[in-house]
C-alpha cells in the first residue's frame, strides 16, 4: 500500500459488552496458538460475505486485504484513498462478522512517526482484531523504505501500543524490499526482520519471494520466531511445500479478490465486445449460494437469539 495522508476524520470502531471481550480474547489466546507449531493458511476475504464463506469453509483465521477492500469500494489500494478510517471501518465489520480470529492488514500504520503509529494501532486493536501488521514501506518511490532505525522505533511503538492495551494481540512487522525493488532485497529484509524482531514484533514478514531458497533463509533468519509468505500467484508450491521450508503462516493477500475480478472482467469483456454470454459458463449457481447464505444468516440469528436468553 502507498503513501499515508493526514487530515482524517475520526470514527468510532470498537468491540462493546463483555461477552464480546471475552470472545475476542479468546480468539486471540486462539490465534497466538496457531503460530506456536505446524503451518496454516490465513486467507484474505475483501468483504463480510467472503468472509463467512471462507469461515464456513473451515480456515481457523482470516486476514483483511487493503487491496481487496480498496478495489471493491472503486478506490486505488493506496493509503490516501483506502483512509485510516475507511480500513478501520472494514476491519471491524470483519471481525465483527465472523467468530475465528481476524490480523488486520494495517498498512505502515497510517503515520510516519512513531506516535502516530501507536495512536492508530491502539484504534485498531479497539476493531477487535487478533492481530496486525506494520510496514516499512513509505510510499515514496524516491525513498521507499523508512531508514532502519525509524522502521524499527515505529514497531516498537506499536509494540508499547500493544503492551499498553492489555490486548493478547500479535504484532506482524513487514520488510518491503522485495516489493520496492531494493538491490538486494534478501540480505536487507534479513536485517531488517531481525531487527523487527528484537524490537517485539511477534511474527515477521517479507512479501514478495517465491523461491524456495530465498523463502528458506528468512525463515532461518527469525527463527524462533514464526514468519508469514505472502502466496498471490500459482508458483508451484503447495501448503505442504512451504511447511517443509518451515514457514508458519501462509497469507494471499489480495489474490481471493483478483481471482472474483477476473470472473467478472472476463464476463463483461465478453458481453460488451462479443455480445457473447459465454463468461457466464460454470457459474456457481443462485440457489447454492443464496442456499448458503440462508443457512448463515439462519444461524446468526439463532446465535444472538441463544445469547439475548443467557444470563450475564
Amino acid at each position: 500500500m502507498n503513501k499515508f495522508e493526514p487530515g482524517m476524520k475520526t470514527h468510532r470502531v470498537g468491540i462493546e459488552g463483555r461477552e464480546s471481550v471475552e470472545n475476542f480474547r479468546a480468539r486471540r489466546g486462539a490465534f497466538r496458538a496457531l503460530h506456536e507449531a505446524g503451518c496454516f493458511v490465513i486467507p484474505n476475504p475483501w468483504d463480510v460475505g467472503s468472509a463467512r464463506y471462507l469461515q464456513q469453509l473451515g480456515f481457523p483465521a482470516l486476514a483483511t486485504t487493503s487491496a481487496g477492500c480498496a478495489f471493491s469500494q472503486g478506490l486505488p489500494d493506496s493509503e490516501g484513498a483506502l483512509t485510516c478510517e475507511r480500513n478501520l471501518a472494514y476491519i471491524s465489520d470483519i471481525a465483527k462478522a465472523v467468530d475465528v480470529p481476524v490480523n488486520a492488514d494495517f498498512a505502515s500504520g497510517y503515520g510516519a512517526s512513531p506516535k502516530d503509529v501507536a495512536d492508530n494501532v491502539t484504534r485498531c486493536i479497539a476493531a477487535g482484531v487478533a492481530g496486525l501488521s506494520i510496514e516499512d514501506g513509505t510510499g515514496d518511490p524516491s525513498s521507499p523504505l523508512y531508514e532502519l532505525p525509524l522502521a524499527v522505533e515505529r514497531v516498537r511503538a506499536a509494540r508499547e501500543a500493544i503492551n499498553q492495551s492489555r490486548a493478547d494481540v500479535l504484532l506482524t512487522a513487514r520488510a518491503e524490499c522485495f516489493l520496492v525493488g531494493h538491490h538486494d532485497a534478501l540480505r536487507e529484509s534479513v536485517r531488517r526482520l531481525q531487527a523487527f524482531a528484537e524490537a517485539g514484533a511477534d511474527v515477521l514478514f517479507a512479501p514478495g519471494p517465491h523461491d524456495p531458497t530465498a523463502i528458506k533463509a528468512l525463515v532461518d533468519a527469525v527463527r524462533p520466531k514464526p514468519i508469514n509468505v505472502l502466496v498471490i500467484r500459482d508458483s508451484g508450491l503447495s501448503v505442504a511445500d512451504l511447511a517443509a521450508l518451515g514457514v508458519r503462516r501462509i497469507s494471499v493477500g489480495g489474490a481471493l479478490a483478483l481471482a472474483a475480478w477476473t470472473g467478472f472482467m472476463h464476463a463483461a469483456q465478453k458481453l460488451k465486445s462479443e455480445g457473447s454470454f459465454a463468461g457466464f459458463a460454470s457459474l456457481v449457481s443462485y440457489p447454492d449460494i443464496n442456499g448458503f447464505f440462508v443457512t448463515d444468516y439462519r444461524t446468526r440469528q439463532s446465535d444472538k437469539q441463544r445469547a439475548a436468553g443467557s444470563p450475564s
